[in-house]
Order: structure tokens, then sequence, then C-alpha cells
């Protein structure tokens, strides 16, 4: 079946013999989360893919300890932000692309089926008008096979649902920054259990970005140190994951991963953060409107996941 997207990915990645990203991660060990810039060597452009901001659910307060360091990063290597990149609507830490985007400019972009996860989750929260519920409260939303550049490098947009229908891969010169998509080979693949979320069509996801080029380098948003491994790594390949992934690699069939799949997500408990995290997220960061009294809150919906 022809895919023209996942061509043009194929032929950006084989193309970037030259001035490849230059990537620097930074893990935020409350939520296992990886946030990367991005930027061009000859230009300085840059962007941002899942920041984090800090949140304390206890005493409900945020704080900017996990985004402060991006900020510092981008001042000294003078880079100019011109995007603040989500792969999807996070379900175990809020979004600190608002406040990063204050602070250095760049517009905040998500796929184009977060328009599904709005209507979803604005059903869940039981909000009213004030949330829209169209994506306008992102900047910008991506659509499967989009281009655009970061400086001198060229991007392509994959939509890859599955953890969410909103999953969105970013392929940037010769790297894949795949969301949730999947982890290290080590740990696996993403819960496929979530509203809206299904594990067939997270493995069909899977098995379109491993067919791009053996050697294209993946970058992933979670590591969560499986037992008999004693560091964080969140950078792999397609052909080590093809080779080795315990839950999707080569010769494992389809119907096999789904029943797997569905298996231990009944396992899992929700994500510590999941509540607070979705309403912030679908919101693009922002906060829920305050109220007559200059509060925002989060709701808790009782009994429903």
């Amino acid at each position: 079946m022809s895919d023209p997207a996942l061509t043009k990915a194929q032929t950006q990645i084989l193309a970037a013999r030259e001035g490849v990203p230059v990537i620097k991660a930074f893990f935020d060990p409350p939520t296992f989360t990886v946030t990367y810039v991005v930027h061009d060597a000859q230009t300085l452009r840059a962007a941002v893919i899942d920041s984090v901001m800090t949140y304390d659910p206890a005493s409900g307060r945020t704080n900017v300890q996990s985004a402060d360091p991006v900020i510092a990063y981008v001042e000294e290597q003078g880079l100019t932000v011109d995007w603040h990149l989500e792969t999807h609507a996070h379900a175990d830490h809020l979004s600190a692309a608002p406040y990063l985007q204050q602070k250095l400019g760049g517009k905040i972009a998500i796929g184009a089926h977060i328009c599904e996860v709005q209507h979803m989750f604005g059903t869940l929260f039981n909000v009213g008008a004030e949330f829209p519920r169209d994506g306008s409260d992102f900047d910008h939303l991506w659509a499967d096979g989009d281009s655009f550049a970061i400086g001198n490098l060229s991007v392509t947009v994959l939509h890859v649902p599955g953890h969410t229908p909103a999953c969105v891969a970013y392929v940037i010169g010769d790297a894949v920054f795949v969301g949730d998509t999947m982890f290290m080979p080590d740990y696996g693949t993403a819960r496929a259990d979530f509203p809206g979320g299904d594990a067939r069509t997270l493995f069909r996801s899977m098995r379109r970005l491993l067919e791009l080029p053996p050697e294209t380098r993946l970058f992933l948003c979670h590591d969560y140190l499986p037992e008999g491994r004693d560091h964080y790594v969140w950078e792999t390949t397609v052909a080590e994951e093809r080779r080795a992934n315990i839950h999707a690699h080569d010769g494992i069939s389809e119907d096999e991963f789904v029943a797997m799949r569905e298996a231990r997500d009944a396992t899992l408990d929700m994500p510590r953060l999941i509540l607070p995290s979705v309403q912030v997220n679908m919101r693009a960061g922002h906060l829920p409107v305050a109220e007559d009294n200059g509060v925002a809150y989060l709701k808790i919906p009782v009994n429903q996941l």
C-alpha cells in the first residue's frame, strides 16, 4: 500500500548525510520524561520537544525547576526557538510549553487529532463553552505528512496513533522523536488503554516507524529503567528495535502483540498525574480559566477511569 508520508520521511533520512540535528536531552526523574532541544548548527534555529512543568499533586503547586535548565541551555547556545513541539497530550506530566514560549518565543504545535482528545476529555471533565475543543489552544496543528523546517533541517510529521489518537512522531533530519509510541528495546511499548487508545492501531503505527532505514536514530519520550539495567537510556535505532524490542521485534504478529498489550494493560494502574496532566495538556499546557475568585481549579472525576 502506498504511504506517501512514510516515503517522504525515508527519503529525508537517507538524504541527511550532512547537517544532522544537534540534540540535547533533559531527563526529569519524577516523571521519567525526556525533553529535547533540537537545533540546526548552521542557523541556530531550534525546537523544544515534550517539555515538563513540575507539579506537586499534594499541594496543587507548579514550579519551573524542570523547564529552567532548558532556557539556560538555549540562552548559552545562542539559539532561537521556533517551535514547542508536543508528540501528544501527555498523561504523566504537565507541559511547560506556555512558560517556555513566554521566555523564548516560538509556536506551540501538536498533531491535528488533538481535537479528538479534547472532545473525549472535555466530556470527561465536563468543561464548558470556554474550552472550544477545536485545537485552537495550540498555535499550529500538524497533519500526517506535513513538512516544515528548523533552520536548514527538514522535518516530516508522521501520525502514529494507538497510545492516543493524536500521537505524532517528528522526523528531524536523520532522527525521529517518537513520543510514547515505543520505548527502549528492553522495556517494550506504550500502553494503549487510555480513552481513544487501541493496541492494534499502536502495532501498525510502530511497524510504520520501523519501515524507516535501519540506521535511523530513535529518540524516546521516556525511560523507566527496567530490571537488569542501572542507567537511563533514551536513544536507540530502528535496527535495534526490530531486532530486540521485547514486545514488538520482527516476527511478532499483530494478533500476538494485541493479546499481550491488552493483557498487560489490564494490570496497570493509571499514571499518578493523569488527571491534572490531561486537563492542562489538552489546553496546550495552559491551566483552566480562573474562576471569579481568580483561582484556576483542576477537576477530579470520581470513578471514571
